[in-house]
């Protein structure tokens, strides 16, 4: 399908960084969640209920999505294997393709990335940029401190875990001591109205809510009477290790507190962003999407009610995700819920299907476009999805989803020990319609369906050739 050339729309595709499934405000799960932008975003757009990302964490989650084919094609399954794809075009350089000018702006992490690799926005396809890259700061940027004086404090191990360094425009470095998100979104909105008048692509990849949620503004802090809690330096008497089991779930006091500030404050950054939609008047023909790159996670406290699971595992808490979608001109819109699944592989043909691409170009991804279910249209609901991170692996066709995990293996359980989430053991079948929790374990009674699923899912293996 091909769009009027003169009315490409334009495109904001938000990322958050392991927001919890149940937690936005229209949800109702806790009264103390704020999301105002993300609960008008749904009554407004339309909101994927059954949405999934390729892997429950975010490095090999991350390549799937800029490239709208699964990862596990080039090998990346969990963190000590996951890239760039650098043999295939990024998100940004089909819609360049199409003549969209591209800013990327926040966290980067597809692996172990360094300034000037493909992986860096610059290199693949954007055309400004404002970023920090995660690959070199054990997956996380700090939510304050961005320059060489807090390498330095900090300490050479320290600067890295706990994501100090510099963040960078292009392939130079540039300092910043301030909150992270509010940056992230001045930089999104800059963009926003110095492109107003031609068609502009902006990914928006925020660190919110990864954990480590204490790193607020002192002013955040004294409003909603938090404590100061101190990062970790290499000059603390207790080493990481044990610092760290102090700094998640269970035992990070007011750590649920940290992180809806956290949230809280990403959501408003949002508003401000989609309010400069407003005022320059190209919020109807703007697609917004939202979602966060895996499940909620026990480290930030986040909820996935009424979902089983986390982020590492691959029950539906780990990889079912907050999905939202706008396109007033587009026809995606009036508060609908949309409950057939989808998946992020599906960002890239349907982004540059509404941009009016070619049908060849809308069809080489592994996702599909979903602009015809999210204008209202029928979808399917029999669609197969995949998951495979070596230890753990699934599958979904229609309702019915098989999932099989080694719980003896060094990662399950290092899940277990370090992050405090349990991925289970064993093969197990769940009819997620009847049972979105995955309380109610087929597969004694429905070996048929566990044989199905089971070949279904070494085909795909056979034909990703990974």
């Amino acid at each position: 399908m091909l769009i009027n050339q003169s009315r490409r729309p334009n495109i904001v595709l938000i990322v958050s960084d392991d927001h919890g499934y149940a937690d936005r405000g229209y949800r109702g799960r806790d009264h103390r969640v704020t999301t105002p932008t993300l609960d008008a975003l749904a009554a407004t757009g339309v909101d994927c209920t059954d949405a999934y990302v390729t892997a429950p964490i975010c490095s090999p989650s991350r390549a799937g999505m800029i490239s709208g084919h699964y990862q596990q094609r080039w090998g990346a399954r969990w963190f000590n294997d996951s890239r760039f794809p650098d043999h295939l075009p990024s998100l940004a350089e089909r819609l360049g393709s199409l003549g969209y000018h591209s800013g990327y702006f926040g966290k980067v992490h597809y692996g172990p990335e360094d300034v000037g690799d493909r992986a860096c926005p610059p290199h693949h396809g954007f055309d400004e940029t404002f970023y920090g890259l995660a690959g070199k700061q054990q997956g996380r940027l700090n939510y304050l401190r961005h320059s060489d004086a807090a390498v330095e404090e900090y300490g050479p191990e320290a600067s890295w875990r706990m994501a100090v360094q510099p963040m960078l425009e292009g392939d130079t470095e540039v300092e910043l001591d301030g909150f992270l998100t509010r940056a992230i979104g001045d930089r999104a909105g800059d963009f926003v109205e110095r492109n107003a008048e031609r068609p502009f692509f902006a990914m928006i990849a925020f660190n919110a809510v990864h954990n480590f949620c204490w790193q607020l503004p002192p002013e955040e802090l004294a409003a909603r009477g938090l404590p100061v809690h101190e990062d970790w330096h290499d000059a603390d008497a207790t080493g990481y290790a044990e610092w760290y089991d102090g700094a998640i779930s269970p035992h990070l006091e007011h750590g649920r507190e940290y992180y809806l500030a956290q949230l809280e404050l990403m959501d408003a950054e949002i508003g401000r962003l989609l309010g400069r939609l407003d005022r320059l008047g190209v919020a109807d023909d703007t697609i917004v999407i939202y979602l966060t790159d895996n499940g909620g996670s026990p480290c930030n406290y986040g909820d996935n009610t009424p979902l089983r699971g986390s982020k590492y595992t691959l029950w539906e808490g780990g990889i079912r995700v907050p999905f939202l979608a706008r396109w007033t001109n587009g026809g995606w819109a009036g508060g609908r819920a949309v409950d057939q699944p989808v998946s992020s592989l599906d960002l890239m043909p349907t982004l540059v299907a509404a941009a009016g691409a070619a049908d060849e170009l809308v069809d080489a991804s592994d996702g599909v476009d979903l602009g015809p279910v999210l204008a209202g249209g029928p979808g399917d609901q029999d669609r197969v999805l995949h998951w495979d991170c070596d230890f753990q692996w699934a599958v979904r066709a229609g309702n019915l989803k098989l999932r099989w995990c080694d719980g003896a293996s060094p990662r399950a359980a290092g899940i277990r020990t370090v992050e405090h989430a349990e991925p289970g053991n064993g093969i197990s079948l769940y009819d997620l319609r009847a049972d979105p929790g995955e309380r109610d374990d087929l597969a004694v009674t429905r070996p048929e369906d566990v044989k199905r699923l089971t070949d279904l899912h070494r085909n795909w293996q056979l034909a990703i050739g990974n």
